[in-house]
């Protein structure tokens, strides 16, 4: 498939009703098809292993077509710059916390770019990296983590939350219940932190979304038994 006829096909699929749904969360509505994610992969089978199609659906701007590009996309193949420019240049959270932090935890960049974006003034951006971090703790192998580093970013997030930016509070937390549920060592300081900075406020925009608690998320996961790695962080 050439890129005019992905864009053909996804516009075909998008719906007035799915766009407004996405709008409610965020998105910008003049970059916006209205896809259905399910509808959306039935375009993968096609497009499977084309990066290059990947990155130029990710260059048109649209959302649905930057959501696509990181389902096709392979991380592993991308370079530091190629990874840096999709993370500054998500239209909207949606393809930053996922689309972005899905690609870039494939990457074997993956860790030094999540701990350069957690320090970027960019609300996108750093919210990108905390994601990157919480999709690699679901990933890695545990000895491939360095338990000391993860405990400075918990007393990092005691530290910053209260300040940060809106959707980065939220990824934080994400990292908080990441880091508790695949790394079950650190579990007890995790659900310490947790208890310690209470219920995390976050604007869910017009939704009724609610931001996960994360010493009853780590629970469930505990619950569940043993850990079980992803091999992608993608869904």
């Amino acid at each position: 498939m050439t890129i005019e006829e992905v864009l053909q096909e996804l516009k075909a699929m998008g719906s007035e009703q799915t766009r407004k749904i996405f709008a409610s969360h965020g998105a910008p509505l003049d970059t916006l098809y209205g896809v259905k994610v399910g509808d959306m992969k039935k375009l993968l089978k096609p497009l499977k292993g084309q990066q290059e199609i990947a990155l130029a659906l990710y260059e048109t701007g649209i959302s649905d077509a930057m959501y696509l590009a990181a389902l096709v996309a392979d991380g592993r193949l991308m370079t530091r710059t190629q990874l840096d420019h999709w993370a500054a240049s998500a239209s909207w959270h949606m393809i930053s916390e996922y689309s972005v932090a899905w690609v870039a935890s494939e990457s074997p960049f993956a860790l030094e770019l999540a701990l350069k974006w957690i320090d970027d003034p960019r609300e996108h951006v750093a919210a990108a990296g905390w994601n990157t971090l919480s999709n690699s703790l679901a990933m890695l192998p545990d000895g491939q983590i360095d338990r000391s580093h993860m405990v400075d970013l918990l007393n990092r997030i005691v530290r910053a939350i209260s300040t940060a930016p809106n959707r980065v509070r939220y990824c934080m937390n994400g990292f908080i219940i990441s880091l508790g549920g695949y790394v079950r060592d650190l579990s007890p300081e995790a659900i310490a932190v947790a208890k310690k900075i209470g219920k995390v406020e976050v604007q869910m925009g017009k939704t009724s979304c609610n931001v996960p608690d994360a010493v009853a998320y780590i629970q469930k996961m505990i619950d569940h038994g043993p850990v079980k790695k992803k091999k992608t962080a993608k869904c």
